[in-house]
């Protein structure tokens, strides 16, 4: 995929598509870093409401919450869309709108093809370079989470943590 204005991440876990969509937006809390939130406190969890337009957001420990975007699409087993409304600064503004869509192919009963794109950075503008390096990135981005959401979905909790570890 070459579109400037999208980044795409793929990873092969071996789980029924079934299970590997539930683990992406069921138990989203289980694989989301706790470093990766936008509240002024620490964050306690990370929610992805497994609707259409359920909200996705974390809750912070002092009680606040911290909205992130909603789910505008929702095809269990097979797709899952969310807006991602941070700015370039990554605060929260229902003005903003990017879109990430992840879907889930099956390729045999216990492996699934997960496919991630985050679109339309062209809308941040003079940023879009900046953001598509940090939210791309395999070390704290997009590549990270989805390597992160891969150990979880395979029950490898060890690596998940590992994974975490690198961005605390």
């Amino acid at each position: 995929m070459n579109d400037p204005n999208t980044i795409h991440k793929e990873v092969v876990v071996e789980a029924p598509q079934e299970h590997a969509f539930r683990v992406f937006t069921e138990r989203f809390d289980t694989w989301w870093p706790k470093t990766h939130h936008i509240g002024k406190s620490d964050m306690k969890e990370a929610i992805l409401e497994p609707k259409l337009n359920g909200r996705w957001y974390e809750k912070d420990v002092d009680g606040s919450e911290c909205d992130w975007g909603k789910v505008i699409a929702w095809d269990p087993p097979r797709r899952v869309a969310v807006t991602w409304q941070l700015t370039h600064d990554y605060q929260y503004d229902p003005n903003f709108v990017t879109e990430v869509e992840v879907t889930f192919e099956a390729l045999a009963t216990n492996k699934t093809r997960v496919v991630l794109q985050h679109k339309h950075l062209d809308r941040y503008g003079e940023m879009r370079d900046q953001i598509k390096k940090s939210v791309g990135s395999e070390e704290g981005g997009w590549g990270l989470l989805m390597n992160a959401f891969a150990a979880e979905a395979e029950g490898d909790t060890k690596r998940r943590e590992e994974l975490h570890q690198l961005v605390a």
